[in-house]
């Protein structure tokens, strides 16, 4: 008896494992994976295999994040938000410095990046706030979430960590806008941060300041500041329509382009595969954030929706950042391509997101009170 029930069990495990996964998005995030494992090969290759260590952690982490429930995903949104605001301050007064900005914080087994926390911990916060107030959030509500969103995106930037800060703050308007946030309002912000814009100027660190001014004119500083700009536009421009083929591009083997295996992997990327290799990562990420933004419309409770149309949007926010500033249409942040450029955390991040969105798509059909 007890022998036919373990032969059934594992006759059933495949299935098990596999249930609660969105084949659209594993199909799709696959995809992703397997182009940046071989643009790794050729910009990176002693890296290759710490890259595939942090697939491997990033897919059991999704896969477990996958069979939780959005009700418990709510429950813990306040606790998780406390304690990655506590790390953030514990970062600020004991963190490790490198490269002149204070990020990590030493927990003596590991050394963390409690910002990358935020950038779940922000919308699954204000998702839960705006869910407690579904019958009709006042105007004050939204004065709550944004002193919410801006704590930690403060505390991001002190350190300073603009690019993160940035994804931070994205990701917590989203959940702001889609919770019904009036274009009169919006309107007012965008006057409000233009009237801001000189002062916001004087609070940059001087090598901020220079990433925006070499954003005009990289020439004037063509192999200091704007040498990253000029040698990644090089690059992109000289891949053409076909692209010059995997490892044949001059600029990547040459080392003519920094940080080629993280922030800059994009301009590696088109120069190996062209136009038409742009165009096919373009309908991935397309693709991706559209089968996001279905599960989300169709998600049970409004805590679900605003949670997953946030997470989606944060792909969206990730690539374009990332590909206009490789292309020279935006300041140098510091973010990374998404599902493609080498990094553990960032990876890690991301799929955590994915492996929310199945766990909403998964548990659309359950009522939640």
């Amino acid at each position: 008896m007890n022998r036919g029930i373990n032969l059934a069990m594992i006759r059933d495990l495949p299935q098990r494992l596999i249930a609660p996964l969105d084949p659209s998005l594993m199909l799709i995030a696959g995809l992703l994976l397997l182009m940046s494992i071989g643009v790794m090969g050729s910009a990176s290759p002693e890296r290759l295999n710490s890259q595939l260590i942090n697939v491997a952690v990033a897919l059991v982490v999704m896969r477990a994040l996958a069979q939780v429930p959005p009700q418990r995903l709510m429950h813990l949104a306040v606790p998780v938000y406390l304690i990655g605001l506590l790390l953030l301050i514990a970062v600020a007064l004991f963190g490790d410095v490198s490269k002149g900005a204070r990020r990590w914080l030493n927990l003596g087994f590991m050394r963390a990046q409690p910002s990358e926390l935020m950038k779940i911990a922000v919308p699954l916060l204000l998702a839960w706030f705006f869910q407690k107030r579904e019958a009709m959030p006042r105007l004050s509500d939204y004065g709550v979430a944004a002193l919410l969103l801006v704590l930690p995106v403060a505390l991001i930037a002190r350190q300073p960590d603009l690019g993160t800060a940035v994804l931070v703050l994205a990701a917590g308007f989203y959940v702001i806008f889609f919770a019904g946030l009036s274009w009169k309002i919006l309107i007012g912000m965008a006057v409000s941060a233009l009237a801001a814009a000189p002062l916001v100027w004087t609070l940059l660190h001087d090598y901020q300041r220079s990433r925006i001014i070499t954003l005009f004119d990289p020439e004037q500083d063509p192999l200091g500041k704007g040498f990253h700009i000029i040698q990644s536009t090089i690059a992109i421009g000289s891949g053409g329509i076909l692209g010059k083929g995997w490892r044949a591009g001059t600029q990547a083997q040459l080392e003519f382009i920094p940080e080629r295996h993280t922030d800059f992997i994009f301009a590696v990327f088109s120069e190996e595969f062209g136009l038409i290799g742009n165009l096919v990562l373009l309908v991935l990420y397309a693709l991706l954030i559209g089968r996001g933004l279905m599960i989300a419309a169709n998600a049970a409770t409004l805590f679900s929706r605003l949670l997953a149309g946030a997470v989606t949007l944060i792909f969206f926010t990730y690539a374009f950042v990332n590909m206009g500033m490789v292309s020279g249409i935006l300041p140098v942040v510091g973010v990374p391509l998404p599902l493609i450029s080498y990094g553990g955390t960032a990876l890690v991040t991301l799929f955590i997101g994915i492996g929310i969105l199945m766990s909403i798509h998964g548990h659309r059909m359950l009522v939640q009170k």
